[in-house]
C-alpha cells in the first residue's frame, strides 16, 4: 500500500488562496524549488516544514490524512498518511472521523526521523510508545532516548522533534494523540 500523495492537496489549498508559489516560500521561508517539488510529491518536507505550510495555507494538518471510515480498522487495511520526514512510514490506525484521538504507528528506517527543526502540534498530549528499536526524542531541549517498551508522554504543543539514533535496526512506534488533529 502507497503511501497518498499530499503535494496536490497542498497545491489546492494554495490555490484556494490565491497565493503564488512566491508568495508561499516568502511566508513559510522555504524556497520556491523546495514547495515546488513538495506539491509535485518529488520530496517530502520535514514535519516541521510540513506544519509551517499546513499554517500559513490555514489547512488543518489532519485534513492531509485519509483514514478507514468504520470504527473497526484491520491491521492489513490500514491507511498510510505522509506526515513529513525521512525514512519514516506511518499508518493511521484511528477512523478518519475520530475526532477524540488519533493512533498512528511509524516505521522508522535507521537514521531516519522528523528532521532537524523542532515542530508543535495542536493537540493537547502525545505519547511515544516504542514498540521495537529505539527513539531520540527532543522535547522543549530535554532529551530523551527511549527502547522497545518506552513510552514517553509529553505536551503535544511543546517544540519536539526525533530520530531512530541506530545506523542498522528500525524502529517501531506508537503515536497517540489526544485530541486528533484537526
Amino acid at each position: 500500500m502507497s503511501t497518498p500523495p499530499i503535494g496536490p492537496r497542498l497545491r489546492d489549498a494554495r490555490r484556494a488562496q490565491r497565493l503564488s508559489l512566491a508568495t508561499l516560500a516568502d511566508r513559510t521561508g522555504l524556497t520556491k524549488g523546495f514547495l515546488s517539488q513538495v506539491e509535485r510529491d518529488l520530496t517530502a518536507p520535514s514535519v516541521a516544514s510540513l506544519i509551517r505550510l499546513c499554517e500559513v495555507l490555514e489547512l488543518p494538518v489532519g485534513h492531509l490524512f485519509d483514514g478507514a471510515h468504520t470504527p473497526l480498522v484491520r491491521g492489513g487495511e490500514r491507511t498510510p498518511i505522509a506526515f513529513g520526514g525521512s525514512g519514516v512510514s506511518e499508518y493511521r490506525l484511528t477512523p478518519a472521523d475520530e475526532t477524540r484521538v488519533l493512533l498512528l504507528l511509524s516505521e522508522i528506517a535507521p537514521g531516519g526521523g522528523s528532521g532537524d527543526e523542532p515542530y508543535a502540534l495542536g493537540s493537547d498530549a502525545e505519547v511515544a510508545h516504542v514498540i521495537e528499536g529505539t527513539l531520540h526524542v527532543e522535547v522543549a531541549g530535554t532529551h530523551y532516548d527511549l527502547s522497545a517498551g518506552d513510552t514517553l508522554t509529553f505536551d503535544a504543543s511543546a517544540p519536539h522533534r526525533w530520530h531512530n539514533p541506530s545506523a542498522a535496526l528500525p524502529t517501531r512506534v506508537l503515536w497517540f494523540l489526544a485530541p486528533a488533529l484537526d
